[in-house]
């Protein structure tokens, strides 16, 4: 009776805790999955952020832009191994998403760069923004700032998989 008891205050404990990591939006047939980022070095004024968008309706849409509080602009990159050399580039017009697809920003691939940080993001953080879409218009969302060699959401709670 007690390891019973045990286990449901545990499990409830725990759906308590993940909504704090766990964290998704819709804006009309987009579903935006855990926009997360690192934390940044005292002094430094580039950031980036990391999220997943599912289109789940019958037309294209375009990820094109965004913001987030304390930097003054946020542009969309991508990051190639060219010949060995890993190369950053702004991606001019945004990332399309087509109907049915999910493209995920990353580490080392697709990812929002934070240009003119005030302040460097701090490990449990949440960082306010938005993100404009081309069709479906602008979201507000917050960002989660994760351990600076984090590669994946998950990485905030060690043996845990989410569902993005």
């Amino acid at each position: 009776m007690f390891r019973r008891a045990l286990a449901i205050t545990a499990l409830c404990a725990g759906l308590i805790v993940m909504p704090a990591f766990a964290h998704e939006y819709t804006l009309g047939a987009l579903k935006i999955g855990h926009p997360w980022s690192r934390v940044t070095p005292k002094g430094a004024t580039i950031g980036a952020g990391y999220l997943s968008v599912t289109n789940n309706g019958s037309t294209p849409d375009r990820l094109i832009g965004g913001t987030v509080e304390d930097a003054p602009r946020v542009e969309i990159h991508s990051m190639t191994n060219e010949n060995g050399v890993m190369k950053m580039r702004p991606i001019p017009g945004g990332v399309e998403i087509k109907p049915g697809e999910t493209v995920t920003l990353k580490p080392e691939g697709l990812h929002l760069m934070f240009i003119g940080l005030k302040q460097p993001l701090t490990k449990g953080e949440r960082v306010k923004g938005t993100l404009e879409f081309e069709k479906a218009g602008k979201v507000a969302v917050e960002f989660l700032v994760e351990g600076m060699g984090a590669t994946h959401p998950d990485n905030a709670m060690p043996g845990m998989q989410m569902d993005h």
